[in-house]
């Protein structure tokens, strides 16, 4: 099952584009010709192997290597054209999130959003953010170095949300949470999509990008082999086509 068009939402413009997009580094092909519109309410997850393309595809986007060929834009913008004015529509959440330890969740939400948008935040504000992300009100002043993985992760949702981005590119978030976490961050992943933020995520987790995502992309060896919509299919068929196509 391989197909290369996506879905289109009436005639809104996607707010994540990639356009015939290359990586090489020397004879090896990170990513193929990848082309993707994902629109404003859609989780977009990418799945594969390590090495299948799906981090590549978001340092692409965020600009952190350039491409060998193609583009990528990030709500209209080129980013090897414009890289900080993409940025500024973009939240990106790694598999680890980085903050100060030393400081407190309230502490890091109000310097990261300070600096991401430039203005002023009173504590109601901020303390309302991180409640909303999932950390509890009595959590809100404990320093960072006293945080789970999985509270670390709700203060880069906070952030995201905090800064009103756009676009949020995720590389393996829910990588080492336990099942309760997991559930929890794509709960609020859930609740950013209805806002209105495109997502994508790259993701080993079939379960939880069959329950989180709009729609999913098979990569294998820097090519999108499949896309399918997650309403079509259940979570076994999704496991048979992936194991499918990552047979060699």
């Amino acid at each position: 099952m391989t197909t290369t068009s996506s879905t289109t939402q009436g005639a809104a413009p996607p707010l994540l584009s990639a356009r015939a997009l290359t990586k090489r580094y020397g004879d090896v092909t990170a990513l193929n010709a990848l082309s993707l519109d994902i629109h404003a309410g859609e989780v977009f997850c990418l799945l594969g192997a390590n090495g299948a393309g799906k981090t590549t595809t978001i340092s692409l986007f965020l600009n952190f290597v350039p491409p060998t060929s193609g583009e990528a834009r990030v709500c209209g913008i080129d980013v090897t054209r414009d890289p900080i004015g993409s940025k500024r529509h973009i939240a990106y959440i790694p598999e680890t999130v980085m903050l100060y330890r030393n400081l407190t969740g309230l502490e890091n939400l109000e310097y990261f959003a300070s600096l991401a948008t430039n203005r002023t935040f009173d504590r109601d504000e901020l303390v309302g953010y991180l409640v909303d992300a999932g950390l509890r009100a009595d959590q809100v002043d404990q320093r960072i170095g006293g945080y789970s993985k999985g509270m670390r992760q709700k203060v880069g949702i906070a952030i995201a949300s905090a800064k009103r981005a756009d676009v949020l590119l995720l590389d393996e978030p829910t990588s080492g949470l336990d099942p309760k976490a997991s559930n929890e961050f794509s709960e609020l992943i859930g609740r950013l999509r209805e806002r209105g933020a495109a997502v994508l995520m790259a993701t080993h987790d079939l379960f939880r990008a069959k329950e989180s995502g709009t729609r999913v992309g098979i990569m294998k060896h820097g090519t999108m082999v499949a896309e399918l919509q997650t309403a079509d299919i259940g979570h076994a068929d999704l496991e048979r086509l992936y194991l499918e196509h990552m047979r060699d």
